[in-house]
């Protein structure tokens, strides 16, 4: 079973650790698992293009080029093969502690204009955002394990962002 190992620097500022690398492996008759794991946070933000007018960014964003927040869930969910003695793919606690590194320590209670490097050339749209977290998130697990990140904006609005599936042996 993959185990997180001492963090790292990332982006010269927030530790970054990522599981053990190690290729998926897929056995004839063996089913692939699919788990999830989610973590909460809260970040403001901005919808506003600087090189047009004030008026164009109030027609194409309406109130959201008005300062404003949200309280987000991302879920994160793995793809593997259960390990033959402990029976998981990975231990979720140590995917808490990733996402807790890698989400949360840089977003949560941030403007994610103001405060990240991450939207100073795009709008930080939940499609935006998410693609983002999916690949701040594939960068620090191994190959093949990230299958999908689902980021909520609201109870009622989400984005899901696929990772490829994985070729399976010929």
């Amino acid at each position: 079973m993959p185990s997180l190992p001492s963090p790292e620097l990332v982006d010269g500022a927030f530790p970054a650790a990522s599981l053990k690398r190690r290729s998926l492996s897929f056995s004839r008759g063996c089913a692939l698992v699919r788990l999830t794991r989610a973590v909460e946070f809260s970040s403001s933000l901005r919808y506003w293009r600087p090189e047009l007018s004030a008026e164009e960014n109030l027609r194409l964003f309406g109130p959201c080029t008005r300062p404003h927040g949200h309280n987000y869930r991302l879920e994160v969910t793995l793809r593997g093969e259960p390990d033959p003695v402990t029976g998981m793919v990975v231990d979720l606690k140590d995917v808490k502690d990733l996402l807790e590194r890698e989400v949360v320590e840089r977003f949560d209670h941030r403007d994610l204009v103001a405060d990240t490097p991450y939207f100073e050339k795009q709008v930080p749209t939940p499609e935006n955002f998410a693609r983002l977290l999916h690949r701040l998130l594939a960068a620090v697990l191994p190959s093949g394990l990230l299958d999908r990140t689902r980021l909520y904006q609201d109870p009622d609005h989400w984005v899901d962002v696929l990772s490829a599936e994985p070729e399976p042996p010929a």
